[in-house]
């Protein structure tokens, strides 16, 4: 089967074609402009794995009734074309739980992003106190030679990881981090060198944490960088001015926008004259000015004078919105190296456990020296 559109300059007429796509994904990414099946976006809390995020959305797209499904890790949102979404988000949750047990899939809230909190979250604290405890338990092990610090150390910061491990291996996934994790540092034990074992586990959780900490800030901030939509908006009637949120505002509404307010909605000054910044969203840098009949975009910032602006598009049609669905759209789309790394993992995993199992049983057998062929392979 041959396909006859282009991509980076190629033509791609075979099942692997030069830009780096599989055929498959290809007529994917065709579905994406073509599909007019119903799109909806759910958000998949507790997600910390991108490679299991791409197991995922493989896995949705293999399902009948999914015309498209796409992962972006970066904001945990999955975005589902279907023409049966009513009975999709428990086959959803199945599928994303059978892969990462902790994930939990709720239907996608439309509303502006709120910035993080400083600090770290209540799971984090869990998690640098357990880090902490088992630091110090591996200290004491060091210092007063005691193994069985070791052992406890060890358990408080890898016990997670070993129970991960044994849930994948009963699914029968085997070459994730945490079986490589578990792996490494049991053979380890193993051999009786119980300081690196738990160093090295000590290592990888705190690596951990800090980049689930680097991830959720980076995510939060983004996406409140480019989440400009207002919650509410003063709207005008007759003599009074109320409250409403900026959702239930219609086309034809008058919207009062005081100085130094954001202009919430695409519209047309019908009162007042004022300089508007546009640098939040054109990147302009100087005012711009506007008088009645002025058309101005939302996510402007008004610098002066009080405006009166009639609604000319609805906050889901509006330039606000707009810029957020652009962002992520294009943290959706995938790049070649993406797609090559994804596939290069499946094989390279299997390929450097193999070869370590070979490193540490073909020249044990013929010399006899087991620990000193153990250690280069956990290596």
């Amino acid at each position: 089967m041959s396909h006859n559109h282009k991509h980076d300059h190629y033509e791609c007429n075979s099942n692997h074609c030069n830009c780096g796509h599989t055929h498959k994904e290809l007529q994917r990414e065709i579905k994406h402009f073509d599909s007019h099946a119903e799109q909806k976006i759910y958000i998949i809390e507790n997600l910390g794995c991108a490679n299991c995020a791409a197991k995922m959305e493989k896995k949705i797209n293999d399902l009948p009734e999914v015309e498209l499904a796409t992962i972006t890790f970066a904001t945990k949102q999955l975005r589902v074309a279907s023409n049966q979404q009513e009975h999709l988000l428990s086959k959803l949750q199945e599928i994303c739980a059978s892969v990462e047990s902790e994930v939990v899939v709720k239907e996608y809230e439309d509303k502006p992003v709120k910035i993080m909190q400083k600090g770290i979250s209540a799971e984090q604290k869990k998690e640098l106190l357990q880090i902490l405890i088992g630091g110090i338990a591996f200290l004491i092990g060091i210092v007063l030679k005691i193994p069985i610090a070791h052992v406890i150390s060890y358990l408080l910061l890898g016990g997670s990881i070993l129970v991960k491990a044994a849930k994948n291996i009963i699914k029968g996934k085997f070459f994730d981090e945490h079986f490589l994790m578990s792996l490494a540092t049991l053979a380890a034990f193993a051999i009786g060198d119980f300081e690196e074992a738990v160093g090295v586990m000590l290592f990888f959780k705190v690596g951990e944490l800090f980049e689930d900490i680097a991830v959720e800030r980076s995510r939060n901030q983004i996406m409140a960088a480019v989440d400009m939509r207002p919650e509410t908006v003063q709207l005008v009637k007759e003599d009074t001015v109320i409250t409403i949120p900026a959702g239930e505002a219609k086309i034809g509404d008058i919207v009062l926008v005081r100085p130094g307010d954001r202009i919430p909605l695409d519209g047309i000054v019908v009162e007042g004259e004022s300089r508007i910044d546009t640098a939040p969203v054109t990147g302009e840098p100087v005012p711009l000015k506007v008088e009645p009949d002025s058309k101005v975009i939302s996510g402007c910032v008004n610098t002066s004078g009080l405006l009166h602006i009639e609604v000319e598009k609805v906050l889901e049609d509006s330039m606000v919105t707009r810029i957020l669905h652009s962002v992520e759209n294009a943290a959706t789309s995938k790049p070649k190296i993406d797609r090559f790394i994804t596939r290069f993992a499946r094989v390279y995993t299997p390929v450097v456990v193999t070869l370590a199992l070979l490193t540490a049983i073909v020249p044990s057998l013929i010399t006899g020296e087991w620990k000193q062929w153990i250690y280069p392979a956990i290596t």
